[in-house]
């Protein structure tokens, strides 16, 4: 089964789940349907058993993207060696979506906070530079529990608007317990854009963005090197990634001392995007290092 068929079955099961929540299916079913949840991701983690160890990536991920007429979507499923209580308890509180999420580069801004219609957590997204926080935009994400057993959780992350005419953005993590002691990840990044998003889009690509790739590969090599496909699924694929990485960095660092936790998830996040250098480099540690610390101790006061 290939990443488009399985998402377009997930879509179907999620819309019988919703049909039969609405006709008034008690807990017992409900409960069944997790556990379904559940079954459809352990399935996909057989399939791609033998693509996690063997990639292009050196580590056990496996990486797919989707560009259509106004969205793009990038996917990273992922098998990590910490066990699936530890990832559920990091990533069912909001605050620590903040700690990871302040390790990727165009994030100046987190806080995670409670409203009457939920929990929040607000993100400013900006430049690869350290700037003001008025110069940065700001997003509102919804945080929402879908699902959480002692076997598998859905938490996500949505906003209606973003920066620069996108809209939509989605931000969703299923993971789901595995053998030895083991957790299996599903990792999305989605967001929809219009007219004044995609000439953005095609202004940074024409300037800046220009030499950028992605992670999948076009066909052909130049010289040695393979080709990577550039444009928008490029800009997802590197965005998904990160925000992968620093999942990954901030779940490394649990077992680390509290005080020392932070420059451990810097370090770790750095030295991992240094592993795809032609998709991620974009600054030296030192420099990397000196922005972070003064946006995360900016964080701790800023409303």
């Amino acid at each position: 089964m290939t990443g488009k068929p399985w998402s377009m079955l997930f879509v179907v099961v999620l819309t019988l789940v919703t049909c039969f929540m609405s006709w008034g299916i008690g807990p017992a079913n409900a409960a069944g349907l997790e556990k379904d949840h559940a079954t459809l991701l352990r399935a996909r983690y057989a399939e791609l058993v033998p693509q996690l160890g063997k990639n292009q990536f050196k580590r056990p991920i496996h990486l797919n993207s989707i560009e259509s007429a106004s969205q793009l979507k990038g996917d990273i499923y992922a098998l990590v060696g910490y066990p699936f209580a530890a990832v559920n308890g990091a990533f069912n509180d909001p605050s620590h979506w903040c700690d990871m999420m302040i390790l990727h580069i165009n994030t100046k801004y987190c806080r995670a906070s409670a409203s009457q219609s939920g929990s929040l957590i607000a993100v400013s997204i900006g430049r690869k530079d350290y700037q003001p926080l008025a110069q940065a935009s700001r997003v509102e994400f919804a945080y929402t529990v879908a699902t959480t057993t002692p076997e598998y959780f859905d938490v996500g992350l949505q906003a209606k608007t973003g920066p620069m005419g996108t809209s939509d953005y989605g931000i969703r993590l299923e993971a789901v317990s595995v053998e030895d002691n083991k957790t299996f990840l599903h990792f999305t990044y989605s967001y929809s854009y219009n007219l004044v998003g995609d000439l953005a889009m095609k202004a940074y690509l024409a300037t800046i963005g220009h030499d950028k790739v992605g992670f999948t590969t076009a066909g052909g090599q130049a010289g040695s090197q393979p080709v990577y496909i550039d444009g928008v699924r490029g800009v997802v694929e590197r965005n998904t990634m990160r925000y992968y990485l620093a999942i990954d960095a901030y779940l490394g660092a649990l077992s680390t001392a509290p005080a020392k936790q932070f420059e451990k998830r810097l370090q770790s996040w750095f030295a991992s995007t240094e592993q795809y250098a032609r998709q991620l480099h974009e600054m030296d540690l030192a420099t990397y290092l000196d922005m972070k610390r003064r946006e995360y101790e900016r964080q701790q006061y800023s409303p």
